[in-house]
């Protein structure tokens, strides 16, 4: 009366030793560290900008802008308005500036690293890496 259930219940109820593999990282592909360090950047790029959307919100709502701005105004006799040079516009073209650095930086980076990587292994060896199953 064994079922195909039955078989595998009693399959997955019995114990498998974990088997560990330890393998040795002695290459990084160029191409996929430039990737993997470009889709890096773009995530960080987004964050950027809508970070400094909200940031800039807040500030707008709460009136601290405002008041920075009278301030300023005061100080300089009118001469200098903080309104005139943080408009939303011009903050986030800023903004995307910014990220647009970023993301070449950070690409190069990733390029860079790859390289050195791959140049410090044939000193070293490269790095021992533990993997298991379960």
């Amino acid at each position: 009366m064994s079922t195909v259930a039955d078989k595998l219940a009693k399959k997955s109820s019995s114990k498998t030793s974990a088997k560990q593999v330890r393998l040795r990282l002695v290459y990084v592909d160029f191409w996929s560290a430039v990737k993997l360090s470009f889709l890096a950047a773009v995530a960080l790029a987004i964050v950027t900008v809508v970070s400094v959307f909200l940031v800039y919100m807040v500030l707008q709502t709460t009136g601290l802008l405002g008041k920075l701005d009278e301030f300023f105004v005061a100080f300089t006799d009118g001469d200098f308005s903080i309104q005139s040079f943080l408009s939303l516009p011009q903050v986030m073209a800023f903004a995307a500036i910014v990220s647009i650095l970023n993301l070449i930086v950070i690409t190069v980076l990733g390029a860079i690293v790859a390289g050195i990587y791959n140049l410090m292994v044939k000193v070293t060896g490269g790095l021992l890496v533990g993997f298991s199953s379960n």
